[in-house]
């Protein structure tokens, strides 16, 4: 993939859009003078070979790929017009026709990757129109692959879904970890022995299913067998409904997802 290629982030100036921004920048996927980001009121410090603009029109004037890093709130009044540009919307709901309809485009993407991109450790599913070309997938994957992982999966509807298995699930170990800090500290351990012991469990548990080519349900079930201190707490939390909050949590993000889509 050329480093020539003019890639325009509306919504450069935030979390998601910055750090994708970063990612393609550190990997050499772009040069920095030919990344274009929008920004709403104050021009962040970063990217200071780019180009910043607050008129989204400029950007994507300026720019062979626009990548929609907004939210869809914010998306609704957007008027850019992208010629028939290759467009990527990491926003949340919004369908591939109305994103075609909206910038005048068929060659359109949705894609989901997570806040695990400021790290290159993202997951991103995404799903193209029929328009895209071969060489916008490449494109899509060059984007993507520089965050993380990527797959490109069949249908819409996957992309709702994952929109929380995925998209949002950075923060569900970080929910656990909050939970696990709080009964340290409530059964007297001092917060900071709490902070290190959980913030170590969390990261050491994702160095090792990443590492071990066994099925999660396969790890759990060793624990399981060894019928030690793992396996009580494992089935004092499935006791207390752990798996059912879990199936709660992805069904109400996968209702929120296409929710989003559907506000005029």
């Amino acid at each position: 993939m050329s480093v020539s290629l003019r890639i325009g982030i509306v919504g450069g100036g935030g979390w998601l859009g910055g750090a994708i921004a970063g990612t393609i920048v550190d990997s050499g996927l772009v040069d920095p003078r030919n990344l274009c980001l929008s920004y709403r009121s104050r021009q962040p410090d970063r990217f200071p070979d780019s180009f910043w603009t607050t008129d989204s029109q400029e950007l994507a004037d300026r720019s062979d790929v626009i990548l929609l890093s907004i939210r869809p709130d914010d998306w609704h009044p957007l008027a850019l017009d992208a010629s028939d540009k290759l467009v990527i919307s990491v926003m949340a709901g919004i369908r591939l026709g109305a994103l075609a309809e909206r910038h005048k485009t068929g060659r359109v993407v949705r894609a989901l990757p997570n806040a695990a991109a400021e790290v290159g450790k993202s997951y991103t599913p995404w799903i193209g129109a029929n328009d895209i070309t071969r060489y916008d997938r490449d494109v899509v994957r060059a984007i993507f692959e520089t965050c993380g992982s990527e797959d490109e999966v069949a249908r819409e509807s996957d992309i709702d879904y994952l929109t929380g298995l995925s998209g949002s699930g950075p923060a569900f170990p970080a929910l656990l970890a909050a939970a696990m800090m709080r009964d340290a500290v409530i059964r007297g351990l001092p917060a900071e022995v709490a902070r290190r012991a959980v913030k170590a469990v969390i990261s050491g548990a994702g160095r090792l299913l990443e590492r071990r080519n066994e099925c999660p349900e396969d790890i759990v079930q060793t624990f399981l067998d060894y019928r030690g201190t793992t396996a009580a707490a494992i089935e004092g939390m499935r006791a207390a409904g752990f798996d059912a909050a879990v199936g709660e949590g992805l069904s109400a993000a996968f209702k929120k997802s296409v929710g989003m889509g559907a506000v005029s």
